[in-house]
């Protein structure tokens, strides 16, 4: 059944069916899977693009967060205290699939990435027609604003917590006579779960909405528990960047932060609409 035919059945008066849900929302799911394995391909075939210049991109001293990092500490301390000079291991791979294996999951990574707005589409599409007008007023603009957030957080993941975390980790030895050698496979699933997983986070504001909509959450909570929010997101941001010193940290920390202050005023706006 199509959209606008759901559509047609609903100003009818008639409802669907269990099964005929189940059917409607499969229907989404396959347009949604076909999306990422064609956008999975494109991936898969830009290698070079991927692994040489994204990818491998954080193990190279002349990466643009480096360069930021050498150019902040020289503005801060007039010295280069933060400036990455080496990268402190080598890449190697031990298992006769390995790389071929993690081509695959960079691919689908990077297929879903890509295709994360027109997933969202599908959702919105199937989920709309059980909306009232006034319901599907206020969510209007979500798959591009929960798009833009996800993309950013990408970014964020990218350039600045992937990077401080693995130009800290891959340095860090125990003793001199250890060298780093990481294997293929830890370096892509860190970098890759690292950076997706901040794209996920950066939905707070979005979920904030639908929890503050259907009344579980409020901005008079989320103000009351600020102090608290603001220690959590301290000891997390310690958590997330492995990195000892206070600037790594901050850097995590702020945009958290300001991520919080956001959801709360997203939680106001909703309720000022129910009134």
């Amino acid at each position: 059944m199509a959209l606008d035919q759901l559509d047609d059945t609903l100003s009818d008066g008639k409802e669907m069916g269990f099964f005929e849900h189940i059917d409607e929302l499969r229907k989404y799911i396959i347009r949604s899977v076909i999306a990422i394995l064609v956008c999975a391909v494109i991936v898969f075939i830009n290698k070079s693009l991927v692994f040489d210049t994204i990818l491998f991109g954080p193990i190279h001293t002349n990466f643009w967060t480096y360069e930021q990092m050498c150019k902040l500490s020289y503005w801060l301390t007039n010295s280069d205290e933060y400036c990455v000079k080496e990268i402190g291991f080598v890449l190697s791979n031990i298992d006769i699939t390995g790389q071929f294996s993690q081509h695959l999951f960079i691919s689908f990574i990077g297929g879903f990435i890509v295709a994360f707005p027109f997933v969202l589409w599908q959702l919105w599409a199937f989920i709309k027609p059980a909306l009232s007008s006034k319901e599907i007023n206020y969510a209007r603009g979500f798959v591009f604003f929960s798009s833009g957030l996800f993309f950013i957080g990408i970014l964020f993941g990218y350039f600045f917590l992937s990077p401080l975390s693995i130009n800290f980790l891959g340095s860090y030895r125990v003793s001199e006579l250890v060298s780093n050698e990481i294997n293929l496979e830890s370096y892509v699933s860190f970098l890759a779960t690292t950076t997706f997983a901040c794209g996920l986070i950066f939905e707070m504001p979005m979920l904030v909405y639908f929890l503050a909509k259907i009344g579980i959450l409020s901005s008079r909570i989320m103000r009351k528990y600020r102090r608290y929010a603001l220690i959590v997101i301290l000891i997390l941001s310690g958590i997330l960047t492995p990195s000892p010193d206070m600037a790594s940290q901050i850097m995590m920390a702020l945009p958290l932060y300001g991520l919080f202050e956001i959801s709360i005023l997203v939680a106001k706006k909703v309720e000022d609409n129910k009134k």
